[in-house]
């Protein structure tokens, strides 16, 4: 599985300001998906970024394994939430049965399309049976789906809604919930997102 360095680079430059971005707060879609957990459960979250996610998992009193691709986005994660965070690229998760939860707000869809199949495989892979991800991802144009470059340099894979589905159910997973939403990503472009959530079969 490939990984881009050009977006690993933009995340590493760009910690110190999103110290003080948007991502103060956690995600509106996270107390959903914590409230479909036993308590105490074990969850990996996969790009961390700040750490404010981590942070309201273990405020909820969960497990949290928060993991990021980035040092400098570990430093700041650990820094302000002290959450002790670790850096891991998605091509490094190789545990087996480890979770009960895989939290992956806005970072898989820096894979390009082509990847995304082995890194789902791995999610499976770390869950325990029955366990449950989320993700969102950003969605292309149904006319013109090309994945590539944001405005800031991102890669961004601009899936279809069917063709994410399809992927999650080839890597054996049943879809529980999925939810397309109008959303403003950190480079200023407002499209539609689409957020799912699945289980492991």
């Amino acid at each position: 599985m490939n990984y881009d360095k050009a977006t690993l680079d933009y995340y590493e430059d760009a910690a110190p300001r999103y110290r003080f971005s948007t991502a103060l707060d956690h995600h509106r879609h996270l107390d959903p998906f914590l409230d479909r957990l036993n308590a105490g459960a074990k969850i990996l979250e996969l790009g961390c970024g700040t750490g404010s996610d981590a942070a309201h998992m273990i405020e909820r009193g969960f497990i949290v394994d928060a993991t990021d691709g980035t040092a400098a986005m570990v430093r700041k994660a650990n820094e302000r939430y002290d959450v002790a965070a670790r850096q891991m690229r998605f091509d490094e998760l190789e545990e087996h049965n480890a979770y009960d939860a895989v939290w992956a707000h806005a970072c898989l869809l820096h894979l390009p399309r082509a990847d995304l199949p082995n890194a789902l495989s791995r999610i499976h892979t770390a869950l325990k049976p029955g366990g449950l991800h989320f993700a969102n991802f950003k969605l292309g144009d149904p006319d013109h789906p090309d994945e590539g470059r944001d405005p800031l340099g991102r890669w961004t894979s601009l899936p279809t809604p069917d063709w994410l589905e399809k992927c999650y159910v080839k890597a054996h997973f049943s879809i529980v919930e999925r939810q397309t939403y109008r959303g403003n990503g950190s480079d200023g472009v407002v499209r539609d997102w689409l957020a799912i959530t699945v289980k492991r079969t």
